[in-house]
């Protein structure tokens, strides 16, 4: 099994620090980054080969790309999106979609979370597709809220949900099994084909309505934020120093 991030994004609410940066670079905590904090995550459990889909400023990547290496003690390989500020990211998932088959820790380049996110997806594993899932957060329209079904099974994943009627929010973090390489990558096709704005998460919500197994990991009470803007930047670094 192999760690992924997606990091191609913009960031463009995250002005001035985006102006010649990706969001994964955004500093957190001193000179840690929220992609730091990613492979730090990755490497503890063991998942040194990591790749990363860069987009926006990639050179900035690029540039730091040994210096990670050598920190982290991990290989990493660029898979380059040159639609990322055109296209939404179920294209870039899609992109790198010829690494499926290895299996699969996926995590936003956007979202700071502890390590126990990546132990609890690897202690859970089984299902085609698992999802790391905050069953406590209040709940309001911009999160990707999910519902399953009665056996687990997910049935919406999607931010046009009634909070009410979720389930949980999905936090940015994904199992991918190897056996379900190929029709996740189908999937992921069939969606950026038919809008390319979508999400990737409307990728898992096409291979779920095929007949795809997409299940939740809870992840208890843990702290963690998805930074888009400069409010979700400050409570980032109210709480990557705990980690």
């Amino acid at each position: 099994m192999i760690g992924m991030v997606l990091a191609a994004g913009a960031g463009r609410r995250l002005r001035p620090y985006t102006d010649t940066l990706p969001k994964a670079l955004v500093p957190v905590d001193g000179e840690i980054t929220i992609l730091d904090i990613a492979l730090g995550n990755l490497a503890e459990v063991g998942l040194t080969d990591i790749v990363i889909v860069v987009g926006y400023a990639a050179d900035a990547v690029r540039e730091r790309q040994a210096a990670l290496e050598k920190k982290y003690g991990v290989t990493l390989t660029l898979v380059h999106n040159d639609k990322a500020e055109e296209w939404n990211n179920a294209y870039s998932l899609w992109l790198a979609r010829e690494y499926f088959g290895r299996g699969v820790l996926l995590v936003n380049g956007d979202t700071v979370h502890p390590v126990s996110v990546e132990k609890t997806l690897l202690a859970e594993r089984g299902p085609g597709i698992l999802l790391a899932v905050d069953t406590l957060k209040p709940l309001a329209e911009e999160e990707m809220k999910t519902t399953f079904d009665a056996a687990g099974q997910l049935t919406r994943i999607t931010k046009l949900m009634d909070p009410g009627e979720a389930y949980g929010e999905y936090i940015g973090a994904t199992l991918i099994e190897p056996q379900v390489a190929d029709a996740l990558a189908d999937a992921l096709e069939a969606t950026w084909r038919r809008d390319p704005n979508l999400y990737y998460e409307d990728g898992y919500q096409e291979f779920a309505d095929r007949g795809g197994e997409v299940r939740a990991a809870p992840i208890g009470d843990v702290p963690w934020v998805e930074v888009d803007n400069h409010a979700d930047l400050a409570r980032a670094r109210e709480i990557a120093c705990r980690y």
